[in-house]
């Protein structure tokens, strides 16, 4: 399965439905009642008619389908989906939506230990307590492994040893 699918799948069904029946709902009657009495799309043949009027509307079904996007992948990752959602629909010129990509948070992972999914930017989990992500050992916040100083307190973090350093002494001297 492509990662393209993976994200398609994140859509609701109840987006899909809707985004094709508004497709339905605008096409139908542009196309037998409006284009034909236009001044210059009705000189056009029939099928650069047909053409202009179905293409344009998929824009629409891209539209309600990356809000529905948005609906899902707001709640897989634990966020507020309803707001989210409203946000994308209602804030114009699409400034709801690249909020969106821009604020959201990274997906949730499964706790190593219980196995239950918890957000990524907890270091502990809070169901069993098991570390999920490096802490500073002096002030006990999430540190990212390629860190060199904890970007809050500035205590020096130790490097891990290398595996094969670990097993074979001799090599590193």
């Amino acid at each position: 399965m492509s990662a393209l699918t993976k994200e398609l799948r994140v859509i609701p069904g109840a987006a899909w439905i809707v985004a094709w029946f508004t497709y339905l709902c605008l096409t139908l009657p542009v196309f037998f009642l409006v284009a034909p009495t236009d001044r210059e799309v009705g000189k056009w043949p029939r099928w650069g008619q047909a053409l202009l009027v179905y293409g344009v509307f998929l824009l629409v079904v891209a539209l309600v389908a990356l809000i529905g996007y948005i609906y899902g992948d707001a709640k897989r990752r634990q966020m507020r989906y309803v707001m989210w959602t409203l946000l994308a629909i209602f804030i114009p010129n699409a400034i709801g939506i690249i909020l969106y990509f821009i604020l959201r948070d990274p997906l949730p992972k499964p706790c190593p230990g219980c196995g239950h999914v918890e957000k990524a930017k907890f270091p502990f989990c809070p169901r069993c307590g098991t570390l999920l992500h490096a802490t500073c050992p002096k002030c006990d916040k999430p540190v990212e492994p390629s860190w060199a100083n904890c970007a809050y307190c500035g205590q020096q973090l130790l490097p891990e040893p290398a595996a094969g350093a670990a097993q074979n002494p001799s090599v590193a001297t």
